[in-house]
């Protein structure tokens, strides 16, 4: 009888715990489909409307969606009946407390460190970036990290500390940017005609700037060549833009000092000293020196 009845309260709290499951998901499944399928669609035609950028545009989507989470959450615990009990309130504890132990120092930094990104004027979606090593265009700022597209077709997930805690270099934040070229002609070359061949070709591209006007330094007097380093504008600071503009460039130089007969050298060495010679042995005899 006593077993029946043990069996009994078992299956009494069994059928309770499942009902408050039920209860539980039910109420966290409706809130978070509701913040999920009618607030965020709305929080998003809103943000249209106002033409926010693409991070700010993210970020407050993915804020929406996190808080109808942790409402869901909040309502659906003691709507449940969960939190009724000192045994479910210890177990909740203990799970708040393991949670907050795996979220380390590092984890709470990429969080804070995602809030700077964003509220940064100068780090948005679609820039191109520089750090350390690395380059590419930022796909998508999360709170945990940044997602870049490198220029060979990489997807590389960077933890937000990292970029606040190392110099990020942003090319095309600025409207414009300055382009150095840099190549070397022979000492036998005239160099004020090279440096006004080298003016000519980036006044007669029609994406480089007039203003601030092109200049041609001579930076170097090295062992086979002079340095001439070309500096100039462009209006396109993008990556791709960049590189087809200064790609364009060094190639009318090149092909305008083939015509006008200016030499660009390549390193070479030059041997000085003896050379000893002597005849070739007959078969049978030794080497010289050799009796």
């Amino acid at each position: 009888m006593a077993v029946e009845s043990t069996l009994g309260v078992l299956l009494e709290r069994l059928i309770e715990a499942l009902r408050s499951l039920a209860v539980f998901a039910a109420v966290a499944g409706g809130v978070y489909a509701i913040g999920r399928f009618v607030v965020v669609p709305g929080v998003r035609r809103l943000v249209d409307a106002a033409e926010f950028d693409e991070t700010l545009r993210l970020t407050v989507l993915r804020v929406t969606g996190a808080l109808f989470f942790l409402l869901g959450l909040y309502l659906a615990i003691p709507l449940s009946g969960l939190a009724t009990t000192p045994t479910t309130i210890a177990a909740i504890s203990a799970g708040a407390t393991i949670a907050i132990g795996f979220a380390s120092r590092e984890v709470l930094s990429n969080l804070v460190s995602g809030a700077i990104i964003v509220v940064d004027p100068k780090f948005r979606v679609g820039d191109w970036i520089q750090w350390k090593d690395e380059e590419g265009i930022v796909e998508d700022i999360t709170f945990r990290a940044t997602r870049v597209h490198t220029f060979d077709n990489e997807l590389v997930t960077v933890p937000n500390s990292e970029l606040t805690a190392n110099a990020v270099t942003n090319p095309s934040a600025k409207d414009r940017r300055r382009v150095t070229c840099e190549f070397g002609i022979g000492y036998g070359d005239d160099v004020e005609h090279a440096r006004a061949v080298m003016v000519e070709e980036a006044l007669a591209h029609d994406e480089i700037l007039d203003r601030p006007a092109p200049r041609v330094l001579l930076f170097e007097l090295a062992d086979s060549y002079v340095g001439l380093r070309a500096q100039f504008w462009i209006a396109e600071p993008q990556r791709a833009e960049f590189l087809r503009i200064r790609s364009a460039y060094v190639q009318a130089v090149k092909e305008r000092f083939d015509e006008e007969g200016i030499e660009m050298p390549y390193p070479y060495r030059q041997l000085t000293g003896t050379v000893r010679t002597w005849d070739a042995p007959e078969p049978d005899s030794p080497p010289p020196g050799i009796e």
